[in-house]
């Protein structure tokens, strides 16, 4: 359940993707080394799945450039947020970071979760939203679009349809306030919602789309989450890093880390902008630039494995 501005890393056709070889991975199945020595990678490969929201893309570059230090092979496999689950279930993907519970991922983690190990919730703020610009100064909950399907030409922007928050919308939230019949909620996908969304703003039309906090989208625009006296959208979740069954015991300081990683929205907000805007294309050196601005970031999830690394080069 999620969404996007900046021309985002191409996503693979869903299940196309997970053509993923297990050789190509650092886990799952038999012949997999036991962990790091002395605190190096040793050269040992971890597959990090990525679905293409924001925040996803920025926490899934930090780690890379971070492993990558620390002497590991990381590779990033883009896919969708079906394949990502069925992947790391698997084996064939090692790592996920960018896991919503208890509700927008619920029904993954319902079908998959036994075969998953959560490593830890690196934010506890994030949240489900109908969002329109600020100004529609008439429309301030999602109530207030009961009647106002012809001001938004009867549709509600969506992103992926495999996505949990095209589904709260369309389950929850359109049923919650009688909005079925009134409203097509339109499937496409992230980039398309933010093109759309985007453009209305620029000539000032209305417009109603899905979209979740954290999302860079709200540094760049004007706009504003609809109230929803309901609670059809659901309540604040959070963002948790997810392994393959076995992770923990395989990279046991990877999983130490991982535990210890967290970001407040803040932080959230600049990393995007520095990965996803300053070096749109060349995320891993917005990566690498983030970290040189934020040493004390380094030093809090790393601990003493922070001593000697030197991100600015």
């Amino acid at each position: 359940m999620s969404d996007r501005k900046r021309r985002l890393i191409g996503v693979g056709a869903a299940a196309a993707s997970m053509v993923l070889l297990a050789s190509a991975c650092g886990g799952g199945g038999e012949g997999v080394s036991t962990g790091p020595e002395e605190g190096e990678g040793g050269g040992q490969d971890i597959t990090i799945g990525l679905i293409p929201w924001e925040e996803g893309i920025a926490v899934t570059h930090l780690w890379k450039v971070i492993l990558e230090e620390k002497g590991y092979n990381v590779t990033i496999e883009n896919v969708d947020v079906a394949p990502v689950f069925e992947g790391t279930a698997n084996g064939d993907i090692d790592l996920f970071l960018d896991t919503w519970l208890p509700n927008t991922h619920g029904d993954y983690w319902d079908q998959y979760g036994d075969s998953l190990e959560d490593l830890g919730a690196w934010n506890e703020g994030a949240s489900l939203e109908l969002t329109v610009p600020s100004y529609m100064e008439d429309i301030n909950s999602i109530e207030d679009l009961k009647g106002e399907g012809d001001t938004f030409n009867g549709e509600i922007i969506g992103i992926e349809s495999g996505s949990g928050l095209v589904q709260t919308t369309e389950e929850e939230a359109m049923p919650a306030y009688g909005l079925d019949g009134e409203y097509e909620l339109v499937k496409s996908s992230t980039p398309a919602m933010l093109e759309a969304l985007n453009t209305a703003i620029e000539d000032e039309e209305p417009i109603v789309v899905t979209l979740w906090r954290p999302h860079i989208v709200y540094a760049q625009q004007d706009l504003k989450d609809l109230e929803d006296p309901e609670g059809a959208m659901g309540e604040p979740e959070s963002l948790h890093s997810v392994g393959r069954e076995g992770f923990g015991e395989d990279f046991p300081e990877v999983a130490e880390w991982l535990g210890d990683f967290k970001l407040d929205d803040e932080q959230i907000n600049s990393l995007e902008t520095s990965i996803i805007l300053d070096h749109e294309g060349a995320e891993d050196e917005g990566a690498r630039a983030w970290l040189a601005d934020n040493p004390e970031f380094v030093e809090e999830t790393l601990g003493a494995d922070a001593e000697g690394l030197d991100f600015s080069s």
